[in-house]
């Protein structure tokens, strides 16, 4: 009967065929650990595994499923972004100095999953301290791209794409500062939702470092789930919203705006002369757009929230490489910061930018929360016209590995033209910096044959907004497919 499954169906299917006993918990595992075994080594998604405990979480299920005690999740074979703690499995962050650090404490969203009866089979690849835009480190080397191995999954959520997109699990937990959900998910072909920020606890996770942890949850961090389905965004939000005490109130979940796209108001921003966007990217944003307009959407090509794409990028970015500086070894956050003094304060260079922001000072911390409450007005304005923003997730489409100690060095092809590496950050900033749901939905593949996806933003705590969008582009013909490498 093993045999049989569908590894890359959509979660949500598995579920059904867990509870109507058509496979057991049991079963689904192993052929996960099948799966694994075959694609694992060439593609190095997953790094740390304990298939005992693995066993005995499927066995439980079994038992539970059997009596009639399923739990929302119950049976579903699962990886976690070694970016979270996870009790029992090493938990690195992709720092070698954390390669041995064994939690005994589950992170907060990964706690909502094992009480939810998810089967935990291990952790996925991260860049080091999930700070770049590729997924490798010193401790568990490369993961590759299932499309095309010589390309980059991207990072920092990029085994967690990975095995989402190959069936080595049946979802995963990604956390997004900087798009890391939402860049992956667009290389390698999922759909990856960047949640709106506070929604979901992010205790527990790294950044920032395990010794450095607050309650309250990291400005601008936000964790989320990446799935093959849109469905399974539905299934699985419920669960890991909600703050880390699970004694307190859940999170609240609005229901979407529509199910349906006739109404659905749109605004199309496929590319920006602030953020050069390549043309296939842009043309899959507008292909999304076209789709929702064949059913029954009104689009606006020339719609735009009236923050200025520079002002939104500055405020963001000093505020993302604050968070990332902040868990930096002293003696490399002051060689960042003695940097600060060589630009002016109207540089908006990503070096500049890094400087300033890994300088934060209270006062423009201040400066900065005040710039960002407008924007949040704005925003909120645009959103009484307008249900979802349409735009890239990303400048480009998967990119071949490249690993130059300088980062700024490293350059992105758009359009035949280099353009900064770090030029990953623009089309992050728009929804994060003022905290709003982005779902990274996938829409076709491009003439080389990889993924192309499309970036929805939705208003403020409308998630689910976001989630129904991405399941009427299902509709319309957008859906995952499996990449060739995950037939064996």
């Amino acid at each position: 009967m093993a045999a049989d499954i569908d590894l890359t169906a959509s979660a949500t299917a598995l579920r059904a065929a867990l509870l109507a006993r058509r496979v057991s918990a049991t079963e689904l595992l192993e052929a996960t650990f099948a799966r694994i075994d075959a694609l694992n080594p060439r593609l190095n998604p997953i790094v740390a595994q304990d298939r005992e405990a693995a066993r005995a979480m499927a066995r439980i299920s079994d038992e539970r499923i059997g009596n009639g005690s399923a739990r929302p999740l119950e049976g579903l074979p699962i990886t976690i972004k070694d970016a979270f703690d996870v009790a029992g499995l090493p938990s690195s962050g992709g720092l070698p100095a954390y390669r041995e650090r064994v939690p005994a404490e589950d992170s907060a969203a990964v706690a909502r999953l094992r009480a939810a009866g998810a089967v935990i089979i291990g952790k996925t690849n991260v860049p080091v301290f999930s700070g770049d835009f590729q997924s490798y480190n010193p401790a568990h080397g490369v993961t590759n791209n299932p499309w095309d191995e010589t390309r980059s999954p991207g990072g920092s959520s990029g085994g967690a794409a990975v095995a989402v997109a190959t069936g080595m699990s049946a979802f995963e937990l990604g956390s997004d500062l900087g798009s890391s959900i939402r860049w992956p998910a667009h290389a390698c072909g999922v759909f990856g939702l960047k949640t709106s920020w506070g929604l979901v606890s992010t205790w527990g996770a790294i950044p920032p470092p395990p010794e450095r942890r607050t309650p309250r949850n990291v400005d601008l961090m936000v964790a989320g789930p990446i799935t093959r389905a849109a469905e399974d965004l539905d299934l699985i939000l419920p669960i890991i919203a909600g703050p880390r005490d699970f004694a307190l109130a859940p999170a609240s979940l609005p229901e979407p705006r529509t199910r349906t796209a006739k109404g659905l108001r749109v605004a199309l921003w496929a590319d920006d002369p602030f953020a050069p966007v390549d043309r296939e990217v842009a043309d899959a944003v507008r292909e999304a757009a076209r789709r929702l307009a064949e059913a029954g959407a009104s689009v606006d090509e020339t719609a735009r929230p009236s923050v200025s794409f520079a002002d939104a990028f500055e405020v963001y970015a000093l505020l993302n490489h604050a968070v990332v500086a902040y868990g930096l070894p002293p003696k490399v956050r002051a060689r960042i910061q003695a940097q600060a003094s060589r630009y002016s304060p109207n540089d908006l260079s990503h070096q500049a930018l890094q400087a300033r922001g890994a300088r934060m000072t209270p006062g423009l911390y201040q400066q900065l929360a005040h710039r960002r409450l407008a924007q949040k007005r704005q925003w909120a304005r645009f959103f009484e016209r307008y249900d979802v923003v349409l735009c890239p997730p990303a400048p480009v489409a998967a990119i071949p590995h490249d690993h130059g100690p300088d980062i700024h060095g490293r350059r992105l092809i758009v359009n035949g033209e280099p353009c900064p590496y770090l030029d990953f950050l623009l089309w992050a900033a728009p929804a994060t910096g003022a905290d709003l749901p982005a779902l990274c939905a996938p829409i076709m593949r491009s003439r080389d044959g990889l993924p192309l996806g499309v970036q929805i933003i939705a208003p403020f705590g409308e998630d689910r907004t976001a989630i129904a969008v991405g399941a009427m582009l299902e509709e319309a013909g957008s859906r995952f497919v499996p990449p060739p490498v995950s037939s064996f």
